[in-house]
């Protein structure tokens, strides 16, 4: 069960039409939690699998169109709580140089509307690692380890025509501006990449694999972990500032092959050279602020099943 004081809390999910809000939607309907489901399409574009029919009760859909403040301020009204993450336009599904521009006006028009909404207590903003681990590595010693304490270079991004850090750095970076202006109580969870059935080579955060894979920054989080430390940085009043979150690094070349075969189905892999075969890549990126606070909330997950 959900601690008491989240009972009958009513928070909003935003865009609840992907798959990382629509699997929020419904764990916070588990939990006990009243939520307005906030989506830019149409309401189909809500999937939920096997929402009992008394949590649809307090389940409420609203369509929210980031680029429309009075449709933001509507699915936000009463609620304590926004979990949000960007979901590209339909009509502009591929991030390019102008997404960068879409993202940042969607999380300032977000981030906005919470200040100007009272009954606000907390955001949680989803960015992405993206937004943490790309830089010149001549610029510094590679032996250091990343952390939420560390940018990608936007400069770096825009050199390489990195769209996805490029917009996930500038889009989190303005949003926190807002809020330390605005005293909003905010934390943002910058997930690896998503582990997904459909997943393709063409997801825009896998531009760069493999300078991520041998600088040892390339991670992957799976769905249900990625929802659990929301739902956990959300209720956790300690909680603050920037959480990488990943369950998964990609180190050494039998994880490097069963990614790439995950990607690319029918394209046949050359054999590996022995030295690629036994290297380890040294690991850089640490999540250990995320694990601590996560190892109470998991612990209580265990108790519920």
């Amino acid at each position: 069960m959900a601690p008491a004081s989240f009972h009958h809390e009513k928070v909003c999910v935003m865009d609840a039409s992907g798959r990382l809000g629509s699997t929020l939607v419904e764990r916070l309907l588990e939990r006990g939690y009243i939520v307005h489901a906030a989506v830019q399409g149409h309401v189909d574009d809500l999937k939920l699998n096997g929402v009992a029919t008394e949590r649809e009760k307090k389940l409420k859909i609203f369509h929210a169109d980031p680029f429309d403040y009075q449709s933001i301020t509507d699915a936000l009204k009463g609620c304590s709580g926004l979990f949000y993450a960007f979901e590209p336009p339909q009509d502009h599904p591929a991030y390019d140089e102008y997404m960068v521009e879409v993202e940042v006006r969607a999380a300032h028009n977000v981030v906005e509307a919470c200040a100007r909404t009272e009954t606000i207590d907390k955001v949680v903003f989803t960015s992405s690692a993206t937004a943490v681990l790309w830089r010149d590595n001549n610029s510094q010693s590679l032996a250091s380890d990343l952390d939420e304490r560390h940018w990608s270079d936007v400069n770096f991004c825009r050199k390489f025509k990195l769209w996805h850090a490029l917009s996930k750095t500038v889009a989190e970076k303005t949003a926190w501006a807002l809020a330390m202006d605005r005293d909003i109580n905010m934390v943002s969870i910058n997930g690896g990449l998503l582990m997904e059935p459909h997943l393709s080579i063409t997801h825009p955060y896998l531009k760069g694999a493999a300078e991520m894979y041998e600088c040892g920054t390339f991670v992957t989080v799976d769905l249900q972990f990625l929802v659990d430390a929301h739902i956990c940085v959300f209720e956790d009043v300690s909680s603050y500032g920037r959480y990488l979150c990943f369950n998964h690094a990609i180190t050494n070349h039998e994880d490097a092959i069963h990614l790439a075969c995950l990607l690319t189905p029918y394209s046949p892999s050359p054999p590996p050279s022995y030295e690629e075969a036994n290297m380890i890549i040294q690991q850089r990126l640490s999540n250990k602020k995320l694990n601590k606070v996560m190892v109470d909330f998991e612990s209580e997950l265990l108790l519920e099943d």
